[in-house]
């Protein structure tokens, strides 16, 4: 399919949701980050769409969407599956056009994200372990009480409204020769990515998918939309089972290459925004920073990435934070055996504040397969300035003979 069929979504729409959402959407910044083009070797841009209204880019195709209905059809209200993000932009928009919204989540949906969503004025509904039951239970729904169905991606409105982020992209960062989109079921990389090709054809588009939720790459190999059975990712909000065939036409014409990253490197990318560029973001939103972290994709500078949300659970937030510090070796956990006499725990504890590290928790344990009699085994969590200070830690316990063993 070549750019500019009719069955696809044409920049004029874009433009059309451009003027539509001016004083509704947020023109979000396009801000510079200096640490990120450490790692990719030149001009870097982080599009920060987890300033949004409602904390990611859905608001954006919700409004389009809802906006298109007829005054009969708002009447009668909306109905749409979402994750989170989603569901808050449906709420949000369905709230400014004066639409009664219906949200069906999955049980495990975030909890933020479920108050966020009832607090803009939408009614919701858990049910099924995934995504897809979700689309499925409000697809339903809708049909039942005649509701409309707001699909979060497969629909022109929304690929449309989604769009309007790559018109800003453009306008904020013309020199930009490369652009990284997060994808779950293609809405947003599909109304960027036709943007950025209608209007500069020169500029290369990378979609990220989470390894555990890569629909698209097996879904342009077999020609069709491939279904995941159950996504298994912490970037819940492009944790997506099943592509659009519309979104997947658009990713098939306009997107040059489709990466994947990993959890680890997703968490890596969560706390590299924190620290480095200041900005909070969820999973789904630092996918594109984990890509160019991961070194994955052909990503030419200057570059610029779509941080697409950062509505995260607090909860969700402490253990990434715990695991891409332990990761990065800014958590030291081991165990040691020890004599099982008296002033032991107090000789390695000198040890440990010699060689600077902080305590953060010490365990003992004088029963297991491991442990002799006579001995203790402790267990320690510490913390460490990174790579470098952590291995001198070790390498300085070892020297003094305490076994060292990674719990």
């Amino acid at each position: 399919m070549e750019i500019g069929d009719p069955e696809l979504v044409g920049i004029e729409r874009v433009e059309a949701a451009g003027r539509l959402l001016d004083g509704i959407a947020e023109r979000t910044p396009c801000e510079r980050s200096r640490a990120l083009e450490e790692v990719v070797g030149g001009p870097a841009f982080l599009k920060c769409e987890n300033l949004q209204r409602a904390g990611s880019f859905k608001i954006r195709g919700a409004y389009t969407r809802i906006s298109a209905l007829s005054q009969a059809e708002r009447g009668a209200g909306v109905v749409a599956a979402s994750a989170g993000n989603h569901g808050q932009g449906v709420a949000l928009a369905a709230s400014l056009l004066g639409a009664r919204a219906t949200v069906f989540m999955p049980v495990g949906a975030a909890l933020p994200k479920l108050a966020a969503t009832r607090g803009y004025g939408a009614e919701v509904i858990l049910g099924g372990e995934v995504f897809g039951d979700a689309v499925a239970a409000a697809q339903e729904f809708a049909v039942r009480t005649g509701r409309v169905f707001i699909h979060p991606y497969d629909h022109p409105d929304i690929i449309a409204g989604q769009g309007t982020v790559g018109l800003e992209l453009l306008d904020q960062c013309p020199e930009v020769r490369t652009v990284v989109v997060c994808a779950g079921g293609g809405g947003l990389l599909s109304g960027v990515a036709l943007t950025v090709k209608s209007r500069r054809s020169d500029v290369r588009v990378v979609g990220v998918q989470a390894e555990g939720a890569s629909t698209l790459i097996p879904s342009l190999a077999a020609g069709h939309p491939v279904t995941v059975a159950a996504p298994a990712t912490i970037a819940d909000g492009i944790a997506v089972n099943t592509p659009g065939e519309l979104t997947l036409e658009h990713v098939r014409t306009y997107v040059d290459e489709v990466v994947t990253v990993t959890d680890e490197w997703i968490a890596q990318a969560v706390i590299f925004l924190l620290e480095r560029a200041k900005l909070l973001a969820e999973p789904a939103g630092a996918a594109g920073v984990a890509a160019m972290l991961q070194g994955v994709g052909t990503i030419s500078p200057p570059v610029a990435c779509v941080v697409s949300g950062g509505n995260v659970d607090p909860l969700v937030l402490l253990r990434i934070i715990s695991f891409g510090l332990s990761e990065a070796d800014r958590y030291l956990v081991f165990r040691t055996r020890v004599p099982d006499r008296p002033g032991q725990l107090s000789r390695i504890l000198a040890v440990i504040a010699e060689m600077g590290a902080n305590v953060l928790g010490i365990e003992h344990h004088r029963l297991g397969h491991r442990i002799h009699l006579g001995e203790v085994e402790i267990s320690f969590q510490l913390e460490a300035g990174g790579p470098d200070h952590a291995a001198r830690i070790r390498a300085r316990l070892l020297e003094l003979g305490y076994p060292l063993e990674d719990t």
